[in-house]
């Protein structure tokens, strides 16, 4: 996080969005020099970065509990809504989890090589191309369950399918297979003219909207497997945010070359000059979704309880507003840019530990065990040659 002056320093939330598993992450919260932001600006701005933080973790913690479900009956149980291999959710091991800060740091310092060997104009036109139809596939997805409500049962909501096959008879293998209806068509529509807006003006709000899809889905569809892993993979990010932030000058250059939706903005002049405002305070969507997997795991531990509590949800979710709220804290006190993971990671680690100690449910929370589609299809598989 950083303001006036400081240039971004933060987590690689270049590479949440091209990396498919779902990335890494922390940027800053930055403004520009020249601009004296008033305390009225800058408490609206980063009050409001910490609300649009809090939304997609909420909400896609939630969801991704519906997700799970799905995934434990299987990708063709279509009453779940996940009806297409892409809606399914990803689950990250701990060997993921371990190679995840390296493949992270490679992607970082590749994109540093990128834009000091090449034009920065080209490079960020194509990935703005490239951020169009990710953004608009991932808003459209957001908008699905939402426009599902909205329309009334009297809709004609017809169902649609895309099918690409390869080969004859026996041989033939499908390539795509992709269904949906006429609510996906418009949820597509609405998403495509946003899509179009972020495109052509590279609006701040167009920006934000894709940010918090982005932000949403990760939480919902990228799934640790366990807490350890989760611990695994804060811990490395946690040492990753730190070292490039501070050791290096290639976080801040990337930063600040990369142009595309992977961060959350909000004006600190908004109220001076309205919608057309400039000076930004920024919030890395990495810095939301690297705590937020982490958040939603332990909401499907406690769902897994059965005990119509969500104790280590809440705890973990209050332990995010904490760590957020300091980051910002010690950002003002000492002038300074800071990584969010820095603050973040112990904070949303050891407050759920410290509730489980006092529970005495250390061992079970790490006994908790997520499974793969394809890892309960080799176990059934392995069950059934038992048997016979």
């Amino acid at each position: 996080m950083s303001e006036a002056e400081q240039a971004p320093a933060s987590v690689p939330e270049v590479l949440d969005a091209l990396n498919a598993t779902d990335s890494n992450g922390t940027e800053v919260l930055n403004a520009t020099a020249k601009f004296v932001a008033t305390p009225e600006g800058t408490a609206l701005a980063y009050g409001s970065l910490v609300f649009m933080a809090l939304v997609p973790i909420f909400f896609g913690a939630l969801r991704s509990v519906t997700c799970s479900k799905s995934k434990e009956l299987g990708e063709n149980d279509y009453d779940s809504g996940f009806r297409n291999a892409a809606d399914m959710p990803e689950t990250i091991t701990s060997r993921d989890a371990a190679r995840f800060p390296i493949i992270a740091s490679c992607t970082l310092f590749g994109l540093y090589l990128f834009f000091k060997v090449f034009s920065q104009e080209y490079i960020n036109l194509l990935l703005s191309v490239y951020f169009f139809v990710l953004g608009v596939l991932a808003l459209s997805h957001t908008m699905s369950p939402l426009m599902s409500r909205v329309f009334p049962a009297s809709f004609p909501n017809k169902q649609y399918q895309l099918l690409f096959t390869q080969g004859t008879g026996e041989s033939k293998e499908e390539i795509v297979n992709y269904e949906f209806d006429t609510k996906n068509l418009v949820c597509l529509l609405i998403s495509s003219v946003v899509g179009v807006w972020y495109l052509l003006k590279k609006h701040w709000i167009a920006n934000n909207l894709f940010g918090l899809a982005f932000a949403l889905n990760g939480v919902e569809l990228l799934h640790l497997n366990n807490v350890s892993t989760g611990c695994i993979l804060l811990g490395g990010l946690f040492v990753y945010d730190v070292f490039w932030v501070f050791g290096t000058n290639v976080m801040v250059t990337v930063a600040k070359s990369f142009e595309a939706p992977i961060k959350l903005v909000f004006p600190q002049d908004l109220l001076e000059k309205g919608l057309e405002a400039s000076n930004f305070a920024m919030l890395g969507l990495g810095d939301i979704v690297i705590p937020g997997i982490f958040i939603a795991l332990l909401l499907r531990f406690d769902v897994s309880l059965k005990k119509n509590s969500r104790t280590y949800f809440y705890s973990s979710f209050l332990a995010y507003i904490f760590g957020l709220g300091l980051t910002i804290f010690v950002m003002h006190t000492f002038k300074h840019a800071q990584p969010a993971l820095l603050y973040l990671v112990p904070a949303c680690v050891g407050f759920p530990v410290i509730v489980a100690l006092f529970k005495g449910e250390l061992t079970e929370m790490f006994r908790y065990e997520e499974t793969s589609p394809e890892e309960a299809e080799t176990k059934e598989d392995s069950s059934e040659k038992k048997d016979q």
